[in-house]
């Protein structure tokens, strides 16, 4: 709410307050990220030293949040080149208009017709705060864009101010690290056309002591799958901001006459409660305002990639979906290798018709088959993509990106297609239209395995547009293959976790978390993960031993319990299970669907006790413990498991009858009774006692 004659407003969620204000000299300006203030509280930042009304000389200034800069000297958040050579920016404060749950204020150039619009948005159940950028062009040449930063957010000062943030490669993604700010500029982001596998659109700061349970953190996520940055700066005297935004260097945007730019989201949060407590918060979040269907429980899904990879007939699928039903699966899907000439890597992408070798009579006897087990039909394609040795390719080789009198550098034997086109985005659509509507298809696993290069667009007068075209054209596909095919849920893969973030997640069901299926690896990419994502949508398969990629041999039960943390699925070759394996991964199947809407739509809480380690999972009255132990040292036992649980209640396992006092799970521990073979691991269920 404004204060009145002050021009300083704040932003609450229930829990928090951020308060800003509109200076002498029309700068909008953070005074305040933390605990909800009163009104007479925040009127009281005004008579701090450090008030944009009283500026203190030689103190560095507090940051100025339309332009994201602090008086033009470090971070600038908000860069444009006017038709006449000038860059700098002076904003005139216009109007703060709210309605609708948001607060927007209103600035415009002193000298160009250029309305620069900050909005914030909140809703009464999260403290998450929505922030993006509007820039609407009044005049009639155009402007360019050199960077719009959807948020510039100021953290309070701290004394050791930490970093969080989720790095990776290919096979290893969403690799949590922790590390001290140094003072300057640190920059994370993707120059790679998708959100990617190096590093995660989110960050968190803290007081360098906060811990899963306690202290402050302050954190923001970017709601963007195409290139983007996120720039930590911490001044000369502590203080830190962090700003957040799509693009990346050096390109630019041009914004015409009568046109207007909107930023995606970048969304920031605080909380008093620790990791574990803005991760929750996170997860509460997403699933309330970001997903699609946010209340289904996703299914037990079973993928033939592993299994056949390109070597299959209709016939072999039809024998996989009999052995995944046998064991439970609800939903089978169809992995590469079905359409066009694509009986290898290096041809048919493009070519979305069903192969007429595999499928002489279409995928029609397959799907049929599949429903008539009872299961869910799904299928891979990878849209944005084009092998040379296509049908697609051969028709329209300007389609793809690619700059004049260069070679076209191939990744994986493919080609990116310029979904900035729209011509190619119309084609795209098309297509795959056509598929759904001619086949009952009800789930897509929607895959993009390779990173622009050559990224150019010959003819186009302002070509840096295919940076932010490509995944405007992609979210349009996907809305509109929704809206035209209500039944239809969507997998996001980016050869494994290289786009995942809550742009994408708008539009999508769930996620695949990694490639990388060894379940010892998956414990670190997947504690990464839900730092800021659900388990509702990390999707975490249980494949074959030894593990495809590290050759790592781990135990069935080791494998599920770990799957079972996520959207549980079985991508292993079922033909080679034997039948003992088959009969267990069926109880296994069977114990998860039982706890799903817990694991899925509960509340996550990290667990340790020496080498255990594990989560666990609370909704209404049931709380799920999934717990893993790689090796004991020295023969040791295994320590008891403190649990998060009420000290006044008692606790009923479910399977078997025993009865725990909360007060002892809470500060002794719950006995996990893991063997003491290497990679032991154990799921128990528990319910609270009325």
């Amino acid at each position: 709410m404004p204060a009145p004659d002050t021009r300083l407003w704040s932003i609450d969620t229930p829990n928090t307050s951020y308060v800003v204000a509109v200076d002498d000299h029309d700068r909008l300006r953070g005074l305040h990220w933390g605990p909800r203030l009163s009104a007479e509280q925040a009127l009281a930042l005004l008579e701090l030293p450090e008030s944009p009304f009283r500026p203190v000389i030689g103190r560095e200034p507090r940051y100025d949040l339309s332009t994201g800069s602090a008086f033009q000297y470090g971070h600038n958040g908000l860069q444009v080149r006017f038709a006449d050579g000038t860059r700098d920016l002076e904003l005139a404060f216009t109007e703060a208009v709210e309605g609708d749950g948001a607060l927007a204020f209103v600035f415009t150039d002193r000298h160009y017709p250029l309305e620069v619009r900050t909005r914030y948005r909140t809703r009464p159940d999260s403290d998450v705060i929505e922030r993006t950028l509007e820039l609407r062009n009044r005049g009639t040449e155009p402007i360019e864009v050199v960077r719009a930063d959807s948020a510039t957010w100021v953290v309070p000062g701290l004394d050791e101010p930490r970093l969080s943030q989720l790095h990776g490669e290919w096979g290893a993604e969403t690799q949590l690290t922790r590390t001290t700010i140094p003072y300057g500029e640190t920059v994370i982001g993707s120059r790679r056309g998708v959100t990617g596998h190096q590093s995660n659109p989110w960050v968190a700061i803290d007081d360098g002591a906060a811990t899963e349970t306690a202290g402050p953190v302050w954190s923001t996520a970017l709601a963007w799958s195409g290139t983007w940055r996120i720039t930590v700066e911490k001044g000369p005297t502590g203080s830190v901001t962090v700003s957040a935004g799509f693009g990346h260097d050096p390109i630019a945007i041009r914004l015409d006459g009568g046109a207007t730019l909107e930023t995606p989201v970048a969304a920031g949060l605080h909380t008093a409660h620790g990791f574990a407590g803005a991760a929750s918060a996170w997860h509460d979040y997403a699933l309330a305002h970001v997903l699609p269907h946010p209340g289904e429980v996703r299914p037990v899904l079973y993928n033939s990639w592993e299994a056949t990879e390109f070597d299959f007939t209709a016939e072999d699928q039809m024998r996989l979906a009999d052995r995944a039903a046998a064991m439970g699966c609800e939903l089978f899907v169809m992995d590469d290798g079905w359409f066009g000439a694509r009986v290898n890597d290096r041809a048919g992408l493009g070519d979305w018709t069903p192969n007429p070798d595999r499928f002489p009579d279409g995928l029609g006897p397959l799907i049929k088959h599949v429903h008539g087990l009872g299961m869910r039909f799904g299928i891979w394609v990878e849209p944005e993509m084009v092998n040379p040795d296509s049908d697609l390719y051969r028709a329209h080789p300007d389609w793809v990106y690619h700059q004049p009198h260069r070679r076209r550098s191939e990744v994986r034997q493919q080609l990116v297609l310029n979904l900035a086109r729209p011509d190619v985005a119309d084609h795209i659509h098309a297509r795959l239209d056509e598929l759904l509507s001619g086949n009952e298809i009800d789930f897509v696993k929607w895959d993009m395995n390779r990173p622009f290069t050559e990224a150019g667009w010959p003819g186009n007068d302002d070509p840096d547009r295919l940076w932010f075209d490509h995944t405007r054209n992609l979210y349009a596909i996907l809305d509109r293959l929704r809206a035209d095919h209500p039944h239809l849920r969507i997998e996001s893969c980016s050869s494994g976790g290289g786009r995942v973030d809550f742009g994408i997640l708008r539009r999508t069901d769930q996620v695949w978390t990694s490639d990388n299926t060894d379940a010892v690896d998956r414990i670190a990419i997947q504690d990464g993960f839900a730092q800021v994502y659900p388990a509702r949508v990390m999707g975490a398969w249980v494949t074959d031993s030894p593990n495809p990629l590290t050759r790592r041999e781990v135990p069935l039960d080791f494998r599920f319990h770990v799957a079972m943390a996520g959207v549980l699925a079985v991508g292993g070759d079922l033909r080679i299970w034997s039948d003992d394996e088959q009969a267990r991964g069926a109880e296994l199947v069977a114990d998860y669907k039982r706890v799903r809407p817990t694991v899925q739509l509960g509340r996550r809480r990290p667990l340790r006790a020496g080498n255990v380690t594990g989560v666990q999972y609370d909704r209404g009255d049931t709380t799920v413990v999934l717990a893993w132990r790689r090796a004991r040292d020295f023969a040791y036992p295994d320590p008891l498991l403190k649990l998060h649980v009420d000290p006044d209640a008692r606790y009923r396992e479910v399977r078997t009858g025993r009865v725990h006092h909360g007060a002892i799970l809470a500060s002794h521990g719950l006995d996990l009774g893991l063997t003491p073979a290497d990679y032991a691991s154990a799921m128990i269920e528990l319910t609270r006692e009325p």
